[in-house]
């Protein structure tokens, strides 16, 4: 059996976990005022957001940003699968600064001094859709009758036994 986490991907791992556990945990001690910020900002951005309160919100996007970040650090999750999450996760803030007006110049993604930090988000995807495309992450574990106990490039099982 090969490892889940590969050594080319603990430091996007860590990196990004750490900061999305962080990001999450501040949203949970979030007090009403900024509940109501990130609600209305949202809401701009994806009506959907409306049919729920600021406090439902506030506490849905906190924990799936500490269930994300939680998932990038463990080392027992695949690359894979945690990728598959960040970039779920990144694409939905991607497009919440695409929507936003004056976060981006007009015909142009590249952010406006206001739109910086939400830039961040575009690394976020890139980090996933990295993490995705890694054939390793991917690869299936040899089974035990496999001479070579490498990882296969192959999408079935190994076919190269004793």
């Amino acid at each position: 059996m090969y490892p889940v986490m590969r050594p080319h991907h603990i430091a996007p791992r860590l990196t990004t976990g750490a900061f999305m556990l962080n990001s999450g945990l501040r949203k949970l001690r979030a007090d009403e005022q900024t509940e109501q910020g990130l609600h209305g900002m949202a809401a701009g951005a994806y009506p959907i957001v409306n049919r729920m309160s600021p406090h439902q919100f506030t506490r849905l996007l906190a924990s799936t940003e500490v269930a994300l970040g939680a998932a990038l650090l463990s080392p027992l999750v695949p690359t894979a699968l945690a990728g598959a999450g960040l970039t779920a996760f990144a694409t939905g803030l991607v497009g919440f600064y695409l929507r936003t007006p004056g976060t981006h110049q007009k015909g142009s993604p590249l952010p406006t001094d206001e739109g910086v930090p939400l830039a961040k988000d575009f690394w976020l995807l890139g980090i996933g859709l990295g993490f995705l495309s890694d054939r390793q992450a991917w690869a299936w574990p040899c089974p035990a009758a496999c001479r070579h106990r490498k990882p296969c490039w192959h999408r079935k099982p190994c076919r190269h036994r004793k």
